[in-house]
């Protein structure tokens, strides 16, 4: 039986490349939480007209990946102490946060970020909030990694987080 969690780290092109990498994620939507609009398209998503964080949802098996560990790798492959920012990306949009689905996964959350918040110099600014509707982005956005090697954003953005993942969460990779 698989299970799901969503998280807002920076761009979801990134985050979504991240977490195809870990065994046991069985799928990975890119789409907007966290907002106060119906149906949000990219382009007002990025306008913040409507409140949602770029984000994703996984579908994981839990017998072979706990979301304890998928939170681990969540908090070490974006900065989770910079409000609304991960690198140069700015904007509410960006937000750090994760959206929990039921309360084991929201003590979960705030248990994680009591043990790891001594780590860090600055507070973990990110957000937690019950998850109250996910919208999957446009097509384009899916997959975008894969379908899009080459573009400069990715190329520039994307590889230093995947050495990231690589060096401090091998055991969790497919």
């Amino acid at each position: 039986m698989t299970e799901q969690a969503t998280f807002a780290g920076g761009c979801f092109w990134c985050t979504e490349s991240v977490f195809k990498q870990v065994d046991g994620v069985t799928d990975v939507v890119s789409g907007y939480a966290g907002g106060h609009v119906e149906n949000p398209s990219y382009k007002a998503v990025c306008r913040e007209e409507t409140g949602h964080a770029e984000c994703v949802q996984l579908t994981y098996d839990p017998e072979i990946v706990s979301y304890e560990d998928l939170l681990t790798v969540h908090f070490t492959t974006h900065t989770p102490t910079t409000l609304n920012r991960e690198g140069n990306d700015v904007g509410t949009q960006y937000r750090s946060a994760v959206f929990y689905h039921d309360e084991t996964q929201r003590e979960a959350v705030e248990a994680v970020i009591e043990d790891i918040g001594p780590a860090y110099d600055d507070d973990i600014v990110t957000e937690v909030e019950p998850l109250e509707t996910f919208y999957p982005a446009e097509e384009y956005h899916q997959d975008y990694f894969e379908k899009n090697p080459n573009q400069s954003y990715c190329r520039m953005t994307i590889p230093p987080k995947l050495e990231k993942l690589r060096e401090k969460h091998a055991e969790l990779l497919a």
